[in-house]
């Protein structure tokens, strides 16, 4: 069973770090009734990159019929099966939507935001930003928020990014900083614990420098976590991803358990309506998902409500080599 709880969020703060939050968390209970206080805790962000045709038409280089339809699926059949499967289970998600996905599927990106999940950045047409310069990149950020805002609303504010690919410049994270970005979920400096992201880095073949930490929190995700690597056929080139639902199932419900065994971890999944949503795999997320919701301690929230969950005061490390840990709000 489950339990909903209103108004998590201060207020203030969500005004002060970005505005598209939703202040709702679902606190899911063993059957048994136990509940957070005392044991471990574990947070579950189920989140969905909205890739849609930007996919393939800028990643991949793929833009015959063909690929698109793989796109054009994952818009009109896998949205509506994630959507449907969040909304029977009372799981707020959130959903990475290139700006591109946004104007192509204005009504379905709607629905995500209407049904009260997050819309966080994900480029403009999943593009990488490596090789731009900081003022392109600068100009590609700004430029994928005002495209969705013309599809939103001007109230739309978003507080999150991934960014395409997972890919990231020296000045990815100081350019989100000063836009206001609560939380970057892109790189893999940890595999469960929220950290302070570093900007300005410098990595030559004869030195590394980690750069100073930012006000961005990092959300950490990982390959073995996302879908597409499992799951996704490429003739372009040749890659054979075709892993069965079960096998995905084992590997998924062993890292969520080594997770909750931390006591204060963060499980982020990372999927994509046109790879989950086939039905078979679409089966196999809910009897996941109905795994951790029977496991006592785990809480079901938006990436940036987690975020926001965290102590805003950012533990000072001892060493400046690791990335600033961040502490639960208990």
């Amino acid at each position: 069973m489950y339990f909903v709880r209103a108004g998590m969020f201060d207020l203030q703060c969500a005004a002060n770090l970005g505005r598209d939050t939703h202040r709702t968390e679902i606190i899911r209970l063993s059957t048994k009734g136990e509940s957070r206080s005392g044991g471990n805790m574990t947070t579950v962000c189920l989140t969905f990159d909205f890739d849609a045709v930007s996919l393939w038409i800028s990643t991949m280089r793929q833009i015959s019929a063909t690929p698109l339809s793989r796109g054009e699926f994952g818009a009109l059949v896998g949205l509506p099966r994630v959507l449907d499967l969040l909304t029977r289970n009372s799981i707020p998600a959130t959903f990475f939507v290139p700006s591109h996905t946004a104007g192509a599927f204005p009504t379905e990106t709607g629905r995500i935001r209407e049904l009260g999940h997050e819309i966080a950045l994900h480029g403009y047409c999943h593009e990488t930003p490596v090789g731009l310069s900081r003022a392109e990149e600068e100009r590609l950020i700004d430029r994928s928020i005002k495209k969705l805002r013309g599809v939103l609303g001007e109230d739309y504010n978003p507080v999150g990014y991934r960014s395409p690919a997972w890919d990231l410049t020296p000045d990815s994270i100081s350019i989100l900083e000063e836009r206001g970005i609560l939380y970057d979920s892109s790189m893999m400096a940890d595999d469960f614990q929220p950290y302070r992201a570093r900007k300005n880095y410098v990595a030559t073949e004869d030195d590394y420098q980690l750069g100073e930490p930012s006000n961005v929190i990092e959300v950490p995700v990982a390959w073995e976590l996302d879908d597409f690597p499992h799951f996704t056929f490429l003739n372009k080139p040749m890659y054979l991803g075709l892993r069965t639902p079960g096998e995905v199932f084992e590997l998924w419900r062993e890292e969520f358990d080594f997770c909750h065994s931390l006591g204060d971890g963060v499980f982020t999944l990372t999927m994509h309506p046109q790879v989950i949503g086939r039905g078979p795999r679409l089966n196999m997320l809910g009897r996941l998902i109905d795994y951790m919701a029977t496991t006592p301690g785990v809480v079901f929230r938006t990436v940036a409500d987690e975020v926001q969950n965290r102590s805003p005061s950012i533990l000072k490390s001892s060493s400046t080599n690791e990335p600033n840990r961040l502490p639960r709000n208990t």
